[in-house]
């Protein structure tokens, strides 16, 4: 580590785009070099310590994507940062452009002007919060027009980005359109999501005809902690963003309350028992017939989750933490690589996972889906997933990493122990406690399967 970037972490405004980065190796460590000029490139740097069997990594290659997915190739799909840095550049463009230039309707226009210029009070946007939601807005309202358009300028770049975004969504998602933007965590993901639906419904508002918005969501979050601190999303609680923090100008907030809002956990998409009775029961009620229903149907399922927005058709959905929402890839062999805790851990982390896309589709057979919107600090695959651990999410479109957080003064600099940034370690000891003392750990009280029971 250099001491130069501990004296002085923080080169740029949390207000403006970055145009100074610290130099890192290829590890993402900062070196001794002064910073550079310029913003920092997105690039892949795995979050994870390098699997222990490289055979996995050899037998994932295995994903038979044709550039007619939209993929060219295996590693465009597991590093789409060459698409992330393009759609940056063509977002930087676009933001310089003349309003009248923009190709956005006029309550975009004038949410755009409002983030970028308005005079707050209190907490004022910062620009990776603007930019995460400039290029939702681009993607939807002007490159999709655009790339089909015989006369637009630049239609075989933004005809690719789509290609992209769609053949990773095929591969990966075939049932949803997602979208996922990457920001380091204290960079103030629930401000983006509360940008988002107030774009979403001013236009489903002022143009009810139109099918790109919606004025119905469904906020999904991992556990009840994270919900709680959503319900700033509702336009009617005390704290809510769109007044308090002043993201969309006062004439607009009549056309906020409009909008229908469910915030939930995904757990809620679990189909719950409708028969309360026990095996014997059950045995006599079906006697010689078919098997009887003992759970709720996904229709009832999504009436029961959120009825605020049964009679609306094409919902948009936040998933919040959303690494924790993908499918399965089919024929997983990552689980066979893995033993004890970590498979455990594995296959709870793929039952959640199942869980909680499965009620989104449920969700677009019945109300349909407009987009799904994905907001993590760390969009990437997990462990015995299927995927390479570790690797973005194909469908993600933009990224603000903690580095970048960082060097922008919008969070604090980490600090890893001494006693644990051991020079020869790949990854820090602390990291993976377990795996380091287990083997110096008596042997009374330890099954065979490596799993503690008590003496």
């Amino acid at each position: 580590m250099t001491e130069n970037f501990f004296e002085k972490p923080i080169l740029n405004s949390p207000y403006a785009e970055p145009t100074r980065h610290h130099d890192l190796d290829e590890d993402g460590q900062p070196t001794n070099k002064p910073y550079r000029t310029g913003r920092r490139r997105s690039e892949l740097i795995t979050p994870v310590p390098k699997p222990r069997k490289t055979r996995r990594q050899t037998r994932q290659a295995g994903l038979n994507l044709s550039s007619s997915d939209g993929l060219s190739s295996l590693e465009q799909e597991y590093n789409p940062t060459p698409i992330i840095n393009e759609i940056r550049n063509q977002v930087a463009t676009w933001r310089q452009l003349p309003k009248s230039l923009w190709g956005v309707t006029p309550a975009t226009a004038r949410l755009l002007e409002h983030w970028r210029h308005h005079d707050f009070q209190g907490i004022r946007p910062f620009f990776c919060q603007v930019e995460a939601v400039e290029t939702i807005i681009w993607l939807t309202e002007v490159a999709r027009e655009r790339r089909s358009h015989p006369n637009a300028k630049n239609k075989n770049a933004e005809r690719r980005i789509w290609d992209h975004i769609e053949g990773a969504n095929e591969q990966a998602n075939p049932e949803l359109l997602r979208l996922a933007m990457k920001m380091a965590t204290g960079a103030g993901k629930t401000t983006v999501m509360a940008m988002l639906i107030a774009w979403q419904t001013v236009n489903a508002v002022r143009s009810p005809n139109s099918e790109r918005y919606s004025r119905g969501f469904l906020v999904i979050a991992p556990g009840i902690t994270i919900k709680d601190r959503l319900r700033v999303l509702l336009p009617n609680d005390t704290e809510s963003y769109y007044r308090e923090r002043e993201l969309v100008p006062s004439d607009m907030l009549p056309d906020i309350n409009k909008a229908k809002i469910v915030i939930t956990n995904y757990h809620a998409f679990q189909l719950k028992e409708i028969l309360d009775t026990n095996k014997v029961g059950r045995s006599l009620l079906q006697g010689r017939h078919e098997p009887i229903r003992t759970k709720e149907t996904e229709g009832q399922m999504v009436r029961r989750v959120a009825d605020d927005l049964m009679g609306l058709k094409n919902v948009v959905v936040i998933n919040d933490e959303a690494h924790h929402c993908y499918r399965e890839k089919p024929d997983n062999p990552d689980l066979e690589d893995l033993s004890g805790d970590e498979k455990k851990e594995a296959e709870k982390e793929n039952e959640a996972a199942r869980v909680w896309i499965n009620g989104i589709e449920a969700f677009k057979r019945k109300l349909g889906v407009r987009a799904v919107y994905d907001l993590s600090a760390t969009p990437f695959f997990l462990s015995g997933s299927g995927y390479a651990e570790g690797t973005l999410f194909p469908w993600t479109i933009s990224d603000f990493s903690l580095m970048d957080a960082i060097e922008c003064g919008i969070v604090k600099l980490p600090r890893v122990p001494v006693a644990d940034n051991i020079p020869e370690a790949d990854v820090p000891i602390f990291r993976n406690l377990w795996e380091n003392i287990r083997d110096k750990m008596p042997k009374k009280g330890r099954s065979k399967g490596g799993d503690d029971v008590d003496p």
